[in-house]
């Protein structure tokens, strides 16, 4: 489970035509007493999401262009979203709620509702590029988007109005996370930086110092204390992950440094009553480390 996790906005003008749409219920196969279930997989080609949807369910999204909700107890696919044009490139939801939502190469995203109709149940189009940041409030009222077009937008999921659009220039998003509680949600670039928006105004509350490389992905503590950032890098240069103070200070608190390629996802392990806080990481040298928060020593 907790490797999986770690390896896991414009009114809408776009008429609903559900007839493009479809979701395809899969049941798992029953074995022989004892013997390992087997079921197809989720996807038909790489994997590119995967977000937590409620404590047995997960969400996926590949470069087939659906999204899928499988059960990370039994391994079964339960439901598979179409309608997307071209590949998914973010997944995410609000924990414990039904909805869904998708970023794609298509310059939309959509929301799905789980046990709803086929078709998305809201479209959000307005980026001019990729959608590579997504995050939705706790209360999956509201949403937030970045795009490769230099913009972070923020939407309306009942009635799919974008209620803020800010560009800052050679701002090329790669990840968002909401902070738990808070307005605010953390935001990694291709400029090196990680920025902090409060969501209310939807402007920047305050940058990170500028690393040394692109950073790639972001999270945030259940607390609301800390967040993480990640690092692309070669060589065994750069591909680091940085623990950041979300507090009065502000500042750089640790950094993990162990991978030879970049770190592609960073995340914070949920806390066990005979646990240290840890994270973990996981990168194009093929491999997942998981680390002490406080000491930065792996597990």
């Amino acid at each position: 489970l907790l490797l999986t996790r770690a390896m896991g906005k414009l009114q809408s003008k776009v008429s609903f035509h559900t007839t493009k749409y479809r979701a395809d219920g899969s049941v798992g196969q029953t074995g022989a007493a004892g013997a390992p279930q087997q079921h197809s997989p989720a996807h038909t080609d790489a994997v590119t999401s995967v977000a937590a949807l409620k404590p047995d369910l997960c969400v996926s999204g590949g470069r087939d262009k659906s999204v899928a909700v499988s059960s990370w107890r039994s391994g079964a696919a339960l439901r598979r979203f179409i309608g997307h044009e071209r590949e998914v490139t973010k997944v995410t939801s609000a924990l414990e709620s039904n909805r869904v939502f998708s970023a794609s190469r298509d310059k939309t995203v959509k929301m799905w509702e789980l046990h709803g109709a086929p078709g998305p149940s809201q479209h959000f189009p307005g980026h001019d590029l990729v959608v590579t940041g997504l995050a939705v409030s706790p209360d999956a009222s509201q949403l937030c988007t970045g795009s490769r077009d230099n913009t972070v937008c923020k939407w309306d999921t009942e009635t799919g109005e974008c209620l803020g659009r800010a560009a800052i220039s050679r701002n090329l998003v790669t990840h968002l996370c909401w902070v738990p509680g808070e307005p605010y949600v953390i935001q990694t670039s291709e400029d090196k930086t990680t920025r902090v928006w409060d969501s209310r105004e939807l402007q920047v509350a305050h940058t990170f110092p500028a690393k040394q490389h692109i950073q790639t992905c972001c999270d945030v503590s259940q607390d609301g204390r800390y967040c993480l950032s990640s690092s692309s890098g070669s060589a065994g240069h750069g591909a680091e992950a940085t623990l950041w103070d979300l507090r009065q200070t502000r500042g750089r608190v640790c950094e993990y440094k162990g991978h030879f390629q970049t770190t592609t996802s960073c995340v914070f392990l949920p806390r066990g009553p005979a646990l240290a806080p840890s994270i973990a990481t996981s990168s194009s040298d093929s491999t997942v480390k998981v680390w002490d928060q406080d000491t930065a020593g792996r597990g």
